[in-house]
């Protein structure tokens, strides 16, 4: 069993830079910063030799190093393993990023330090064996990312901001403190895989269900506490990178940590699938009327996160486990070549010719994109297939179809046409190809989709409604674009219509303070 233990040598790697740190936390700290990078390499060694010790070995959970269900242990099944490969991996490049990045900072030694040690937290957290380590960790991630977050705390805005951010993680910290209390008292340990095989929806676990879900909405930046993410763009870009490629995603590894736990609360459920869909819907709207590029993907970030937590309220904790796998990457890329991405833009002398659909070409791209899914779900096979995942299908059709009505534009070019429509069928067949390799991982892992009751039913078709609602919107807004109702919705928009203002007012004006 000695080798369970085998993944906790990755955050000890991190933390022993994350002290090595202390002796030299200013300018141009040699040979720490390369000491990092390669600190980083080894936890991502450390994680793909840990998947390949679950492939030979298979799953299992680590005796306790500790009296009374506290101390360290390792829970290696395919969810810590991927998410584990997918931090280590993103800290990794994030810290060789950082090195040349920071040089020339006063505080470049502290700043490796710190991300270091939030590293590592976020590896103890997705490894954590039992209830108390993952409290732990859930708020030592928190800690750490603060002191990034407030690098330059001569900047008013950065600690406006990061106080915020410590208000919403204090309340997703207690909840998710009294949700491990809860699950303790109802299975007698804090082991988490006999919790996960006992679970049964009786008061407490309902109870810790909805607290769970509270702390996952409250670190996901969901509605409305969703404006400390879009305010804390005054940390370096290496900090916005691993927050929303990494630290943003425990809110959905809880819920997914938790799938059985959060089966036995329907209601719950339910709710998430609402909060999710609309903040999704809410965050996607506003993220197309921002002009500053960090801005922009901050609001991308939050309506992704939702759209995670409404995969996780279907119970498609398989399908949202990929999604945390492709946005992190996706985001990471984004945040960290996003400086060269403005260079390109300013580069271009003169934008090419637009083709803008009419409300035919729309209707055409919808129905277009509609029958290639399914005709390629014809040919992989719809039987097996949960109503929850086909539906999720058809709303990641929508947003193809958005891109395939350029293509039908009049005005557009054949190749354009022929290209989007290509693209439409490689998005259909690899929604079905990931679909059936996360189902294929995580069997035995994470539970199967239960069939849906009359409630989810209409929380599907509600979903189906309001996502192709909004796709034929966003595709048609060429045409209503000049309207005077559209000038003022577009500023309402750019204004997050004004929830995170309201959100602070309740608040008490708390805002306003520089102090932190």
């Amino acid at each position: 069993m000695l080798y369970l233990f085998l993944p906790l040598l990755a955050p000890t790697l991190l933390l022993a830079v994350a002290v090595r740190a202390r002796r030299s936390p200013g300018l141009r700290p040699a040979p720490l910063p390369r000491l990092a990078e390669y600190a980083g390499l080894g936890a991502f060694g450390v994680s793909v030799m840990s998947a390949g010790v679950l492939m030979m070995a298979g799953p299992g959970s680590s005796p306790l190093l500790g009296l009374f269900g506290v101390g360290l242990s390792v829970r290696l099944d395919v969810v810590s393993v991927v998410m584990l490969c997918l931090v280590s991996f993103i800290g990794w490049i994030v810290l060789r990023y950082s090195a040349t990045y920071m040089d020339g900072e006063a505080r470049q030694g502290a700043f490796t330090g710190w991300m270091a040690a939030t590293l590592a937290a976020v590896l103890l957290l997705v490894m954590s064996g039992n209830l108390v380590q993952l409290v732990l960790a859930w708020t030592a991630t928190s800690l750490c990312l603060h002191q990034l977050l407030l690098f330059y705390r001569d900047r008013t805005t950065a600690r406006r901001a990061a106080r915020k951010k410590a208000l919403v993680a204090r309340a997703s910290e207690l909840s998710l403190a009294i949700a491990a209390l809860l699950l303790i008292l109802a299975y007698g340990t804090s082991d988490i895989a006999t919790i996960l095989a006992a679970a049964a929806p009786d008061l407490l676990t309902i109870a810790a269900a909805v607290l769970i879900a509270l702390a996952a909405v409250l670190a996901s930046a969901q509605f409305p506490t969703h404006g400390w993410l879009t305010e804390v763009m005054e940390a370096p870009t290496p900090v916005s990178a691993l927050l929303h490629a990494g630290v943003i995603n425990a809110g959905g590894f809880l819920l997914i940590r938790f799938a059985d736990v959060m089966l036995a609360a329907p209601a719950v459920m339910a709710l998430l699938v609402m909060l999710g869909g609309f903040t999704a819907l809410f965050g996607g709207l506003v993220m197309l009327t921002q002009p500053a590029v960090k801005t922009s993907l901050a609001w991308s970030t939050i309506a992704q996160m939702a759209f995670m937590i409404m995969q996780c309220g279907l119970a498609l904790f398989p399908l949202a486990l990929l999604h945390i796998v492709a946005h992190s990457l996706y985001k990471a890329h984004a945040f960290l070549s996003a400086g060269e991405a403005v260079a390109n833009v300013a580069a271009i002398r003169r934008p090419g010719p637009v083709a803008v659909p009419s409300g035919r070409n729309v209707m055409q791209a919808f129905v277009i994109g509609i029958v290639i899914y399914a005709l390629v779900g014809a040919i992989f096979g719809f039987d097996g297939k949960s109503v929850q995942a086909i539906a999720l299908g058809v709303i990641l059709i929508f947003g193809v179809a958005y891109i395939l009505a350029q293509g039908l534009a009049d005005a557009a070019p054949g190749a354009l046409t022929r290209r989007t429509v290509i693209y439409a069928s490689a998005t259909s067949v690899s929604y079905f190809l990931l679909q059936l390799a996360a189902l294929k991982l995580t069997a035995g892992t994470l539970p199967a989709t239960p069939a849906p009751g009359p409630l989810e039913w209409a929380l599907i078709l509600l979903a189906l409604i309001s996502f192709g609602a909004v796709a034929v919107a966003q595709a048609t807004f060429p045409l209503w674009a000049m309207h005077p109702a559209a000038a003022g919705l577009r500023v309402h928009l750019a204004n997050g219509l004004y929830a995170n203002a309201i959100f602070d007012r309740l608040l008490g004006g708390w805002s306003k303070r520089t102090q932190v």
